[in-house]
C-alpha cells in the first residue's frame, strides 16, 4: 500500500528549560500554552498544529537519536509583512539575525527575518510575497 503525507501535526523541541521556552513562545509568537502530565510538560499551540516542549534528559520520550537544544531551524509563516515583524521583535528586546530577505517557501515567495529562542534554535518568521 502505497501512501501520502497530509500535512504536519506537530513536533518536538528539546530545550533547556521548559518554562522560559514556553514563555518565550508564548510572548514573541503568540503562542498558546498547553500544560498536560504530571511532570510539567507542555504545548505550544498556533493554527492546526502545536509543539510538545521536551526537556533535555528526559529518558521516557522517543526522540531523535541526538535531540538537543538549539539544534532546530524552525520557519514560521504569519499574516503581517516584514516591516511588523521587525517592529515586534525590536518591541520584545529580540535581536535580528538577518533579514528581511527572500527565501523559497513551500508555497512559493516568502520573505523571511531571522531570530535566536533561547536555546538558540534559528527561527524563521515569514509572510507570503503577493
Amino acid at each position: 500500500m502505497r501512501f501520502t503525507v497530509d500535512r504536519l501535526d506537530h513536533l518536538v523541541l528539546t530545550c533547556n528549560e521548559v518554562e522560559i521556552t514556553a514563555t518565550w513562545y508564548q510572548r514573541v509568537l503568540g503562542m498558546e500554552r498547553e500544560d498536560f502530565g504530571p511532570d510539567r510538560r507542555c504545548a505550544l499551540k498556533f493554527g492546526g498544529q502545536k509543539i510538545n516542549v521536551r526537556p533535555a534528559g528526559v529518558l521516557d520520550w522517543q526522540s531523535g537519536r541526538d535531540a538537543c537544544p538549539g539544534s532546530q531551524d524552525l520557519c514560521f509563516i504569519t499574516a503581517v509583512g516584514p516591516e511588523e515583524v521587525v517592529g515586534h521583535l525590536h518591541s520584545c528586546g529580540i535581536a535580528i539575525e538577518a533579514g528581511p530577505t527572500k527565501r523559497a517557501g513551500a508555497l512559493g515567495e516568502i520573505s523571511s527575518v531571522y531570530c535566536r529562542d533561547p536555546d538558540g534554535n534559528l527561527i524563521e518568521i515569514s509572510s507570503y510575497l503577493e
